[in-house]
């Protein structure tokens, strides 16, 4: 069977052009038989996913982590070409060095994942006070001009420190952030969708939706095992409670529930690329189902019907983290 193949959509006002879907990592290869990994990334390849987020999530100082490391094996075994996707690596303040910035703890990446260059790179939460911005982004700007990165961005940093690292940039004459990582899904909307934000997207910057199932609730489970991001305004019991209402709209719609959710993400006109996981190949193709779902429901159609289930409205602050 032909599929038609992912759409792609640039990052921002950078040269990167992504596919609409990224596939995460989250430690997934780390759980999977290597042979089922290989045929998932070979299959993503296929139907023309682009990027592939292979971040670790483990501050430095934290316990070794190996799904970078088992990436780099799961590409060579599957034939894919260095030149076939984008990589996409996480960046962590906590790892900041005084003298280097960002360059080691990126060559420690880059050497785990065996590239010699990541496409994009994406700074983890700001939970640091210490550390200059304008040092932060000459940094990048250093890495970016040594051929190490091509784009970068931030992770659920707010609103008003996003516009200090543009103007920061423009008054540097360097690359500035092109890309937010942000919660985004039916459940929690209020900061993409709020108006700090939104002057952002005007300015051309886009938005990796992330967290867009809830960690699986809202695929339709009403309870799960796996580590499930923070919770903003401590509204996770009102999205699970609301779990058989969105199952019920999805199968009204002619869809999944995940599907319902990958497809709203994708009705942002900011929304480059949405990040979500997949353990499976069978999963995957379920996913990559979102975009029938949308092409035929229309996204003013979407958003119209998944309002009732947007649970942060008026309780999560837009300018917020």
């Amino acid at each position: 069977m032909t599929h038609p193949p992912v759409p792609r959509r640039r990052i921002g006002t950078s040269e990167l052009e992504t596919s609409v879907f990224a596939l995460g990592s989250w430690h997934i290869y780390d759980r999977m038989h290597f042979e089922d990994a290989v045929q998932l990334v070979r299959t993503a390849i296929d139907r023309g996913i682009t990027l592939f987020d292979v971040g670790v999530y483990a501050m430095p100082g934290s316990p070794p982590a190996f799904t970078d490391v088992l990436f780099s094996a799961i590409v060579r075994a599957a034939g894919v070409a260095r030149d076939e996707y984008l990589l996409s690596e996480k960046l962590w303040l906590e790892g900041w060095d005084e003298h280097t910035g960002f360059r080691s703890q990126l060559n420690g990446a880059l050497f785990r994942v065996g590239a010699e260059h990541a496409d994009l790179v994406v700074l983890g939460d700001l939970r640091r006070d210490d550390v200059a911005l304008r040092d932060i982004v000459l940094n990048l700007a250093e890495l970016s001009a040594d051929g190490l990165i091509r784009a970068w961005g931030v992770n659920n940093w707010s609103a008003s420190s996003v516009q200090e690292l543009l103007d920061i940039a423009a008054s540097e004459g360097v690359p500035g952030p092109e890309i937010a990582q942000l919660k985004y899904s039916v459940s929690r909307r209020s900061i993409p969708d709020g108006l700090p934000f939104a002057r952002l997207w005007e300015r051309g910057m886009s938005m990796q939706a992330s967290d867009v199932m809830e960690g699986g609730y809202l695929a339709g489970k009403i309870s799960t095992q796996r580590e499930v991001g923070r919770d903003p305004g401590g509204i996770r019991q009102r999205i699970i409670d609301d779990v058989p209402g969105f199952v019920s709209l999805a199968g009204q719609l002619g869809g999944t529930p995940a599907q319902l959710a990958i497809a709203f993400t994708l009705t942002h006109p900011a929304t480059s690329t949405t990040l979500f996981g997949a353990s499976s190949v069978a999963q995957l193709e379920t996913n990559l189902g979102s975009l029938e779902l949308l092409n035929r429901v229309g996204a003013a159609e979407i958003r119209a019907r998944v309002e009732p289930f947007w649970a942060d409205r008026d309780v999560v602050d837009p300018e917020g983290p």
